[in-house]
């Protein structure tokens, strides 16, 4: 079983940054695909970005690609969003997930999420 806690959202300006932390328990965190997903109330939730255990090159959103970063530490078990050039559209509840196999942008593909953490970008 792997348990997911989010921190660091919060309410920034347009053009602000804010950084996600993800902290996963367990001691097979470097086997594990990690993932950041994003919902806005009534809407699915949004793929914005994946870390493979495998390494290689993360998988970015089309929407995030250039402003965003996901980073992982397998010492700590802790995975990483960097958010930069905040949009007033970026504005969701993010959430950390993971799952065991390749990165993937399919939501349902993952097996573990955490609670969420609000991010909220006023222009």
């Amino acid at each position: 079983q792997v348990q997911l806690v989010e921190s660091g959202g919060g309410l920034v300006q347009a053009g602000g940054s804010l950084r996600l932390s993800c902290a996963a328990s367990g001691r097979t965190f470097s086997s594990l695909t990690m993932g950041w997903f994003r919902q806005v109330l009534g809407k699915d939730r949004e793929f914005v970005a994946s870390n493979s255990w495998s390494g290689g090159s993360p998988s970015y959103a089309d929407s995030v690609k250039g402003r965003f970063t996901i980073s992982r530490d397998n010492v700590k078990s802790m995975v990483y969003l960097q958010m930069n050039d905040l949009k007033p559209e970026d504005t969701a509840v993010y959430y950390c997930a993971a799952r065991w196999g390749w990165g993937t942008g399919d939501a349902s593909k993952y097996d573990y999420w955490g609670q969420g953490t609000q991010v909220t970008v006023s222009s």
